[in-house]
């Protein structure tokens, strides 16, 4: 099945998806200051470049989209229609490098928590599950 789009209108949603302050990773933020934590965002210097960063703690949390990431959810495990196999290929290599990342943070002494984009719609919820992945506040 062709696309609906141009490729000049492709192109335009495509370039309109963000990657940095989405509403998932601004709700784990204001969960994350709510419960007393600082954090500091993005830190290019560690592997896989973490959402949000607790360097007191050394705990870099993940904000990943159920799609762009594979989730086992019901948004995770949607196929495209069009273009199947590119999306599977450029699916996998996204899990691929959020292991690495996550291995690589963990070699070097940090904690990696990964809130996915479903668990994010429950506020409470997401308390539940940042309290249980984060180390007590001092």
């Amino acid at each position: 099945m062709p696309d609906v789009h141009t490729p000049e209108q492709r192109s335009r949603n495509m370039a309109a998806i963000k990657g940095a302050n989405t509403k998932p990773e601004m709700k784990v933020r204001r969960a994350v200051y709510s419960m007393g934590y600082r954090y500091r965002l993005h830190r290019k210097d560690l592997p896989g470049k973490p959402d949000i960063v607790l360097p007191k703690h050394k705990v870099a949390i993940f904000v990943h989209g159920c799609f762009w990431h594979s989730h086992d959810c019901r948004w995770g495990c949607v196929v495209p229609k069009t273009r199947a196999e590119f999306w599977a290929n450029k699916r996998h290599g996204t899990t691929e490098r959020d292991d690495r990342n996550q291995r690589d943070l963990q070699n070097l002494g940090w904690k990696t928590v990964v809130v996915w984009e479903c668990q994010s719609r429950s506020d409470e919820g997401l308390r539940q599950l940042l309290s249980m992945a984060l180390p007590p506040r001092s």
